[in-house]
């Protein structure tokens, strides 16, 4: 039996080591966070330059039940930083359609109040790396450099955790600006 263990951990190992690598290729903490302008479900243009100057948290999704539960942490995000320099976008980077994002919305346990955005073209998918990482939270700066993140479903963020990173960006900036 032990030995067993022992070659299924061999011959598994290199799978793992590489699927490690893939994902720290994608997610650069400290990096510049890639830019994109997509649609909101509701219609409105949202992209990341426009909300340069903020805290940005940011989360891309795809219709699964990990993505819901990250989705709903980020509502809670959302409702704490009202009033705050703090713009909290969903994405599905998945490419569904507008009907199945909306269908998919409908079901979450809350109503979902902050930007959640459309990406026909899965770009935010390839740029930040999703597809088998997902869901994925990333806390942005002010100045567009990603400070935090968090992927995979394996340990969902937390809202209690990410608005503690998006609180120290705040205070870094002197404050809650307006």
């Amino acid at each position: 039996m032990k030995r067993r263990w022992v070659i299924l951990t061999v011959l598994l190992w290199p799978v793992l080591t590489a699927h490690l690598l893939l994902a720290a290729g994608f997610f650069k903490v400290g990096e510049r966070a890639p830019s994109f302008a997509l649609n909101a479900i509701t219609g409105e243009p949202v992209s990341l330059d426009a909300n340069k100057g903020k805290v940005v948290v940011l989360g891309l999704f795809h219709i699964c039940d990990p993505c819901m539960m990250q989705g709903t942490n980020l509502q809670k995000v959302y409702e704490a930083t009202q009033g705050k320099n703090v713009a909290v976008i969903g994405v599905n980077s998945s490419g569904n359609s507008k009907k199945d994002v909306g269908e998919f919305l409908s079901a979450f346990p809350v109503k979902v109040t902050y930007p959640y955005l459309l990406d026909p073209g899965k770009v935010t998918d390839k740029m930040y790396g999703g597809g088998k990482f997902i869901p994925n939270v990333y806390v942005i700066d002010q100045q567009g450099v990603i400070r935090w993140q968090r992927v995979g479903n394996m340990e969902l963020a937390g809202s209690d955790v990410i608005i503690a990173e998006v609180e120290k960006l705040l205070a870094a900036e002197g404050g809650n600006k307006m």
